[in-house]
């Protein structure tokens, strides 16, 4: 199966494409802006997990990047932002290393099983000393013509635009794994770029919370005032904090 840094690869391409892109990342800073008011903490170290525009205006004084690949890391390097590239192989090197852990884009979805997550939870969570901020969508409420295809995104540049769309396809024995492929279809080059697959799986607000107190939380909060929408669909997302003091 393709990785996490494959797919947020799409991002990437939307962000670029966009002629509006230091608005696409003010948005995404706005949100974190958001929960650092909630846990009174401007974050000093952040780690990034996967390619997030909110990199680019990232005002920590240490910033690390993870699970991005090597087009994301140059394209870091050419808009001069300062960070350091961690392989995930390494992570366990790096506890407790970072104030602030981000993994967006319904990071703890891409895995097999249910252990794979518990495992992925509890590794992230070993990072930070003050908090994780990642999103999930509500899957135990979810609309069942949400369950196929995500909203899809239109991205104009001119004359020319770029549609991203996911298609899922669900176990047909196991109802909380499925499969997605990201489509990027640009126009009127009519030409297609395809991500995936990547292994997906459900996770509920109360099965985030007990791993993420597993692995030594001290809180899980939904911020209720706060949604995150990909650049690659239009669904919203829940933004939730792990908390560790």
């Amino acid at each position: 199966m393709t990785t996490f840094a494959t797919y947020t690869d799409a991002v990437l391409s939307a962000l670029t494409f966009n002629p509006r892109l230091d608005d696409q990342v003010a948005r995404k800073q706005e949100i974190l802006d958001g929960v650092y008011r909630v846990e009174n903490l401007e974050p000093t170290s952040v780690l990034f997990v996967g390619f997030n525009p909110a990199i680019l205006s990232c005002r920590a004084k240490n910033i690390a990047v993870t699970e991005i690949s090597e087009k994301a890391q140059q394209f870091l390097t050419d808009r001069k932002v300062k960070y350091t590239y961690i392989d995930p192989a390494d992570l366990n090197e790096y506890r407790k290393a970072f104030d602030c852990v981000i993994a967006m884009d319904e990071y703890f979805t891409f895995a097999e099983s249910d252990a794979e997550q518990q495992l992925k939870i509890a590794k992230i969570c070993n990072l930070a000393t003050a908090f994780v901020i990642s999103t999930i969508r509500d899957y135990k409420n979810q609309d069942f013509k949400d369950r196929e295809f995500s909203i899809p995104a239109l991205v104009r540049n001119g004359k020319e635009n770029k549609i991203f769309t996911e298609l899922h396809d669900w176990d047909l024995q196991d109802r909380t794994r499925w499969n997605t492929m990201v489509y990027e279809i640009a126009n009127p080059a009519n030409s297609l770029t395809t991500y995936g697959q990547f292994e997906r799986r459900t996770m509920f607000f109360k099965q985030l919370a007990k791993f993420s107190i597993d692995a030594g939380a001290v809180n899980f909060l939904v911020h209720k005032n706060l949604m995150y929408k990909s650049l690659i669909k239009k669904n919203y997302e829940h933004v939730v904090s792990i908390q560790f003091e």
